[in-house]
Order: C-alpha cells, then sequence, then structure tokens
C-alpha cells in the first residue's frame, strides 16, 4: 500500500509513529474522540522525508563509522593544532604569515577565519575567531570521535 503526498510519494516503510500531538494538524485518518485525546494513546502516521533517512547517523554500518574515524579524527586534530598555532601567531600581528613556518598555519585556516571575521568583528582589538574555531572543532571532534562520540559508539555496534 502507498500513501500518496501532494509533493512527494511516501512507502510505508519511510512512516514514523507520533503521539496524539498530530492530530491537531489533522494527518490522522479518522478524527479522535475526546477521551482518546486525553488519555494520549491516539496514534498517527506521519510521512518522514527520503532525505531524512540518508543524514541520519544509525543508517551508517560500523565499518563505514570506522572509516569515517580514521578521516575525521586525525583531520580534527591537525585542524585544533593549526587554530591554536593561530591564537599564538595572533598575539603578534607583525609576523609575515607569507614565510615558510607561519603559512603552514595561515594557509589552511584563513579562509575559514576570513568569513567568521564578517559575523564576529575583533572585540577590543583582539582577533577571537581562532579562538571560536577552535572551540568548534574541539566541540565536532568529541561529539563524533571522542571516547563516547556517536562515530565511535556506532563502530562497536553489532551487525
Amino acid at each position: 500500500m502507498r500513501i500518496q503526498a501532494p509533493i512527494l510519494e511516501f512507502k510505508p516503510e519511510q512512516m514514523m509513529y507520533c503521539p496524539s500531538t498530530a492530530a491537531a494538524v489533522g494527518i490522522l485518518e479518522s478524527p479522535p474522540t475526546r477521551d482518546s485525546l486525553i488519555s494520549g494513546h491516539e496514534v498517527s502516521k506521519i510521512p518522514r522525508p527520503p532525505l531524512l533517512e540518508t543524514l541520519v547517523l544509525m543508517d551508517l554500518d560500523p565499518a563505514t563509522a570506522k572509516l569515517a574515524i580514521g578521516f575525521l579524527g586525525p583531520f580534527f586534530s591537525a585542524f585544533g593544532f593549526l587554530f591554536v598555532l593561530r591564537i599564538v601567531m595572533s598575539w603578534y600581528p607583525k609576523l609575515p604569515v607569507e614565510k615558510f613556518p607561519y603559512v603552514v598555519a595561515y594557509a589552511p585556516t584563513e579562509p575559514l577565519l576570513v568569513q567568521t571575521r564578517k559575523f564576529i568583528p575583533p572585540v577590543g582589538g583582539v582577533d577571537v575567531t581562532p579562538v571560536v574555531w577552535f572551540g568548534l572543532v574541539s566541540f565536532l571532534s568529541e561529539i563524533l570521535v571522542g571516547p563516547q562520540g556517536l562515530l565511535v559508539l556506532l563502530s562497536q555496534q553489532q551487525v
């Protein structure tokens, strides 16, 4: 049985179940009774977009999660270190950033920092964007590839 939506077509396996709060938006097949709304036992089917299924991490198999950890772990570590270098480099504004030792930290991080400076201007003459990016990279690293990260937990699942 296929359920037709005005724009998208949904299969029954693409449905997720929600409690009776969906009754207020008129998704139920039959109108709920007063008693069923009060008790909360009314269950309705709400279509779930197919795009959402591709974005959910739970669809990753453990081998793919391990591969992602292999790439993302070193990537987050390297960029975290580069942003720490940029924080230190911001203390010395006259550094020749186009010369060898400094360009290693400057070239990969500057495109991100330029875009961020449009939203976060210097505070009291101090550029805080490397600190913002270091915090963001650290947060993402911990959430995805940390000891209790999502990808680590997915890689430990039994198939």
